[in-house]
């Protein structure tokens, strides 16, 4: 488990003359808006400065290498651009960057607040460079995130390509029975008590692989699909069993109109079964209220 830092921990360390800090976990933000809010400019354009710095070249109009990015800050605006002189952005690309990451683009929680950009304003200055004016800061309980993985178990996933119209034109029949097939397969080799010790999803790119359930237009389909099929378990020996099992059970899954053993599934790779290894999952996503927001960190100084 481990904690996200604010900007205080950075700012003590350049307090105590540090001229390089390696840091834990902290808020991608907070590198970039401990120095501007430590120097007194107003803490909603250093936030918001900061939100663009964290993706470096990311608010540019169009991104060919990763690269920096240059602010500069005043006391009512700050000025961005690329440090690479062939990129550009405009009003549009450093606005949308506001998006990106956030459930909410006018309102970015930080450790001590949240950066509100509602009101923010963003111009041209010339065809490289935008203005950034507007952006608020709202102060509330200081709060620091709680971040903590687990590793749930090993994944073994198949992938597979589906071009046969006459399975697209019946596939959520042909899925639901396969499905089936492939627990009913599993239950036979591994006996009932596996049911609870696997995870078996299915996604159909081409459809609602993205988005699943929450897929506006769930019934558009095009001329071929990707299928991703993945077994998770205890270890990775079973799940490659399942996968192996379940990948041959779509392979040659029927429908009504075939005759005869046919293939209706494109692998792009041999042997079929792919082994991830062991998979993670985030256990542990709360916030805690400290006395200070020093309090959960320590600072190790070195002189080199």
């Amino acid at each position: 488990m481990v904690c996200m830092m604010g900007v205080e921990p950075f700012q003590e360390a350049l307090d105590n003359g540090a001229q390089v800090v390696l840091a834990g976990r902290s808020s991608d933000t907070s590198i970039f808006a401990a120095l501007p809010v430590k120097h007194g400019f107003s803490p909603g354009l250093a936030w918001h400065a900061a939100k663009i710095l964290e993706c470096g070249a990311a608010a540019v109009t169009n991104r060919f290498t990763p690269d920096g990015m240059l602010c500069t800050m005043r006391q009512d605006e700050f000025i961005i651009e690329p440090a690479n002189p062939q990129m550009r952005c405009t009003p549009v690309s450093v606005a949308a960057h506001t998006l990106y990451e956030n459930a909410d683009p006018f309102l970015l929680y930080e450790p001590s607040g949240a950066l509100e950009t509602k009101d923010a304003t963003y111009e041209a200055v010339d065809d490289r460079c935008v203005r950034v004016r507007g952006s608020g800061f709202r102060k509330l309980p200081y709060t620091i995130k709680l971040e903590g993985a687990k590793m749930i178990g090993y994944q073994s996933i198949v992938i597979g390509g589906v071009r046969d119209p006459v399975i697209l034109g019946q596939l959520d029949d042909w899925i639901t029975s396969m499905r089936k097939r492939i627990i009913d397969r599993i239950d036979s080799i591994f006996g009932q008590d596996m049911k609870a010790k696997y995870h078996m999803n299915l996604r159909v790119y081409g459809r609602d692989g993205v988005m699943g359930p929450r897929e506006p237009e769930p019934g558009r389909i095009g001329h071929e699909i990707c299928l991703l099929l993945d077994f998770l378990t205890d270890d990775q020996e079973t799940a490659h069993t399942m996968a192996a099992s379940g990948g041959h059970i779509a392979l040659h899954h029927p429908v009504p109109e075939w005759h005869g053993l046919i293939s209706g599934v494109a692998f792009p790779y041999a042997p079929h079964v792919i082994d991830r290894g062991p998979v993670y999952s985030f256990m542990i996503n709360h916030v805690v209220e400290p006395a200070t927001p020093m309090e959960p960190f320590r600072i190790d100084y070195r002189r080199l």
